[in-house]
């Protein structure tokens, strides 16, 4: 399909231009107005719905997600696979279930975004689960050759969460803390803040893991739990391949870990966290960090703080963005900036005084 092309002009309006081909040379448009940018898409949508029909699909939507759902399995991970399920029978099939594929129109998408913020759904998470939404749609334009109603379809902007951090002096307290109660819990306290490693990929760390010789530790795996609604339990706890390609990475262990790790150094086979071939799944560990803090007297912060702290930290010492990208596992320094880089007012003020103008 063509791309839409809008534009916000100055008098307040939104307009759309649909290519007409070219005449004498020159490019010739129709031009759609609309109040609103939505509308004006909606709008072109209309025209180019009814220049050029297409194919209908009398399936509905759990129909066709269930055929979707199985298409894919044989590319994805059980995590994705199970994440995208959770997604659809909570928040999808409860709304579109029901209908028939090509009953859906945009103005039924707006009103379930609509909805799903008014029910008090971030909207990093609403997103998510339009672009899935997308996904099975664009399987149906190509499966089906139906018109697509998430074409175009915008969602409103997303607002970066505030993530709460512990300041300099609490960081201090807390690294006091685990100096002082030194056990396994801790440990995996001092090595999220030591290495930025994410929660799951601690809870499935193993002793053959860390090359304390070379000191090196190496991330291959991750633990989660997921949802299995086939099967028996609900849910199940898995290990499985790190979030991304670049999630699989070497971490050197800073000479401040190295007497901790040594006191607890166990078999091969053991789990850092545990001591033994039983691990701890990540809720349990948040649990455990939950209780470091309030026994720190230390305000509750969640455990991926810990990362947010590594990052920032390194920033501070000057590390290289790119190399710090690739110790975070990060597919692009982009992701490290927006994510982890946290700006501080004194820093800034340390800038500034290298500004020396003559006035």
């Amino acid at each position: 399909m063509e791309r839409l092309n809008i534009y916000h002009r100055h008098y307040g309006r939104w307009e759309g231009r649909i290519s007409r081909g070219k005449k004498n040379g020159k490019r010739k448009f129709q031009y759609v107005l609309a109040r609103t940018k939505e509308q004006c898409i909606e709008k072109m949508t209309a025209i180019r719905q009814s220049e050029h029909p297409q194919g209908k699909c009398l399936k509905t939507i759990s129909e066709l997600f269930n055929e979707w759902h199985c298409s894919i399995l044989h590319r994805v991970k059980e995590s994705t696979a199970a994440n995208y399920t959770m997604k659809a029978d909570k928040h999808i099939l409860p709304v579109f279930g029901n209908k028939t594929v090509s009953a859906i129109v945009q103005e039924d998408i707006y009103a379930f975004i609509s909805a799903k913020q008014k029910a008090g759904l971030s909207m990093r998470y609403i997103a998510d689960i339009v672009i899935l939404m997308k996904t099975i749609f664009k399987y149906a334009v190509r499966i089906y050759h139906i018109f697509n109603p998430m074409d175009g379809i915008i969602l409103p902007k997303k607002k970066s969460p505030e993530i709460q951090l512990l300041d300099d002096a609490e960081q201090k307290q807390l690294q006091k803390y685990v100096s002082e109660h030194q056990n396994r819990s801790t440990l995996g306290v001092a090595l999220s803040m030591s290495t930025g490693i994410r929660i799951g990929e601690l809870c499935a760390l193993q002793w053959k893991d860390i090359d304390l010789e070379k000191r090196i530790l190496t991330v291959s795996k991750t633990m989660q739990r997921i949802q299995c609604p086939t099967e028996y339990t609900k849910t199940k706890l898995i290990i499985t391949d790190p979030k991304s390609e670049s999630s699989h990475r070497s971490i050197p262990i800073p000479d401040c870990m190295m007497s901790f790790l040594h006191k607890f150094k166990g078999k091969s086979d053991d789990y850092i966290l545990t001591g033994n071939e039983k691990p701890i799944e990540p809720r349990a560990m948040q649990y455990r960090f939950r209780t470091i803090l309030k026994n720190g007297k230390l305000p509750s912060v969640h455990f991926h703080a810990l990362r947010h702290i590594f990052a920032s930290t390194c920033i501070k010492l000057g590390f290289d963005v790119k190399a710090l990208s690739e110790l975070l596992g990060h597919s692009s320094v982009e992701i490290t900036l927006n994510r982890y880089v946290h700006s501080f007012f004194e820093q800034k003020r340390e800038y500034m005084k290298r500004l020396k103008l003559d006035f």
